[in-house]
C-alpha cells in the first residue's frame, strides 16, 4: 500500500473534456485523496509524502475492461486446450497469471464473463484479499446456454425458464456479480447452433432477465446473430456482447430499428472485440473485417452507450490498451475513446462510485503512460506504472504461461 503524490504533464480524470496540465494526484492508502494542478495538491500532501513526477506523461483512470474470460488461455484453440485443463487447482493459478497480465498492462477492473465451475470467483476473492496482483473482478460465472449450446462445457446448459431461473438462483447463492446468457452460437463451439443462430426464445430471455434483476444481478448477452440481438434488446438485458448481427451465409443483418430501441432503453454495446485486425482479416476476409469494425460507430451514430472489452481469453490478456487505441480508427475522439474504457465501463458495471475516474474518495486506480493519450491514443501502450486499489505496478510485457 502506498502513500504518494504523482505528478504529471497531464493528468485526465475521466469525462471527456476534462484534462489537468501540469497535474497530480494524491493518493492515502486504497483510495485517491485529491486531484488537480500539482502546485495545488502539493499544498495538500503530507509533510515527507514521496512524489514521483512522470515529465512527458499522462495520469488517467485504470482501464476498465468489461469483456474478458479468465478461463480460457488468449492463444489458439481456446476451447480445446480449456477442455484438456481437468485440475482445476492448476487451472487457478493460470487464472491468476493471466490476471495478472491484465493488470500490468493498465486493466485496474475487469468483468469475467464466463468461467468454468465459478472459479473465477477463487480469483476475485484472492484479488480483494490482497493474496494476488490482479484487477478488480467482477465475476458472472458459468455462462447459461442451451443443451449442446455455445460453450456447453462450461456447465451451464439449461432448458426452458424453469431451469434458466433455477440456475440463476443458483449463481446468485454462490456469489455471481452478473449473468451472461449466450444468446447465439459461438465460433468456438461446433454443434447444433451457428454464430447466426439464437439459441433462446425472448420469452426465456425475459425469464432470465426477470430472474436476474430480482436477485440485483445485471444480464450480459452474448448475441452474434442478428435475430439473437433483437431478442436480447426486446427481453431487456443490461449489455449486448458481439453484436456482429450475422445472418445465415454467413452475411450480416444490422437493424436500425433495434439500435435505435437500445439507445431508447439503455441498453449498453460492449462489442468486444480485440486490436488483432490482421488475425480477423486473414481468417474472415479483409472486407469482413472492416464491415465488423465499422458497426462501432455505427451504433454511436444512433446514441447507444458503448464500453469496451476484448473478450481476453479468447484473445490476448495484454491487449486492453490497443484495443482501447483503436476507438480512434472507429472515428471516436481520443478523449471520448478514453471515456469509454473508463468511466464509461465503470458506471455500466455498477463501480461509478468506487472507480473508473480520478477523483477524491475513489479507488486509488491510475494508468501512467508515456505521451499524451489526447494526442495520439496509441500513447495508451505506453505503460510507465500501473496503481491498483493502492497498490503500485511496473509493466510487464510477457503473456502468463499457458
Amino acid at each position: 500500500m502506498i502513500h504518494k503524490l504523482y505528478t504529471a504533464d497531464i493528468v485526465l480524470p475521466g469525462p471527456a473534456g476534462e484534462s489537468v496540465t501540469d497535474g497530480a494526484v494524491l493518493v492515502e492508502g486504497e483510495t485517491i485523496t485529491a486531484v488537480g494542478p500539482r502546485t495545488e495538491i502539493e499544498k495538500q500532501a503530507a509533510p515527507g509524502t514521496p512524489v514521483e513526477n512522470f515529465h512527458g506523461g499522462t495520469i488517467l483512470p485504470g482501464i476498465v475492461n468489461s469483456h474478458i474470460h479468465l478461463v480460457f488461455h488468449g492463444g489458439p484453440k481456446p476451447a480445446d486446450v480449456l477442455q484438456s485443463e481437468s485440475d482445476d487447482s492448476r487451472l487457478v493459478l493460470k487464472m491468476a497469471a493471466r490476471a495478472n497480465t491484465l493488470l500490468r498492462s493498465g486493466v485496474t477492473t475487469a468483468r469475467d464473463l464466463g468461467d468454468r465451475d465459478g472459479l473465477a470467483l477463487r480469483v476475485r476473492d484472492a484479488i480483494a484479499a490482497d493474496e494476488i496482483p490482479g484487477p478488480r473482478i467482477l465475476a458472472a460465472t458459468t455462462p447459461l446456454t442451451p443443451p449442446q449450446g455455445h460453450c456447453w462445457f462450461l456447465g451451464g446448459e439449461v432448458s426452458g425458464e424453469h431451469e434458466i431461473r433455477a440456475r440463476i438462483q443458483h449463481l446468485a447463492s454462490r456469489g455471481a456479480d452478473a449473468i451472461k446468457i449466450m444468446a447465439s452460437g459461438g465460433e468456438s463451439t461446433p454443434g447444433p447452433y451457428a454464430m447466426w443462430d439464437p439459441q433462446f426464445t425472448t420469452e426465456e430471455l425475459r425469464a432470465a432477465v426477470d430472474e436476474a434483476h430480482g436477485a440485483g444481478l445485471t444480464v450480459a448477452a452474448h448475441a452474434h446473430s442478428a435475430e439473437g440481438v433483437a431478442r436480447v434488446v426486446d427481453a431487456g438485458v443490461d449489455t449486448v456482447e458481439h453484436a456482429t448481427w450475422l445472418v445465415a451465409g454467413p452475411d450480416w443483418d444490422p437493424r436500425p430499428e433495434v439500435a435505435q430501441q437500445m439507445a431508447e432503453q439503455g441498453t449498453i454495446l460492449c462489442h468486444a472485440s480485440s486490436n488483432d485486425w490482421r488475425r480477423l482479416a486473414a481468417v474472415a476476409g479483409e472486407d469482413w473485417a472492416r464491415r465488423l469494425g465499422g458497426r462501432v460507430a455505427w451504433f454511436d451514430s444512433f446514441g447507444v452507450t458503448q464500453i469496451a472489452g476484448t473478450d481476453a481469453g479468447i484473445t490476448s490478456f495484454g491487449d486492453s490498451p490497443a484495443a482501447l487505441a483503436r476507438f480512434a480508427d472507429y472515428g471516436f475522439t481520443p478523449a471520448r475513446a478514453i471515456e469509454i474504457g473508463t468511466v464509461a465501463g465503470a458506471t455500466a458495471l455498477g463501480l461509478a462510485g468506487t472507480t473508473g475516474a480520478l477523483r477524491a474518495g475513489l479507488a486509488a486506480d491510475l494508468l501512467i503512460v508515456q505521451g499524451n493519450p489526447l494526442v495520439d491514443l496509441t500513447a495508451l501502450t505506453n505503460t510507465l506504472r500501473v496503481v491498483a486499489r493502492g497498490h503500485q505496478y511496473t509493466p510487464e510485457q510477457a503473456e502468463p504461461d499457458r
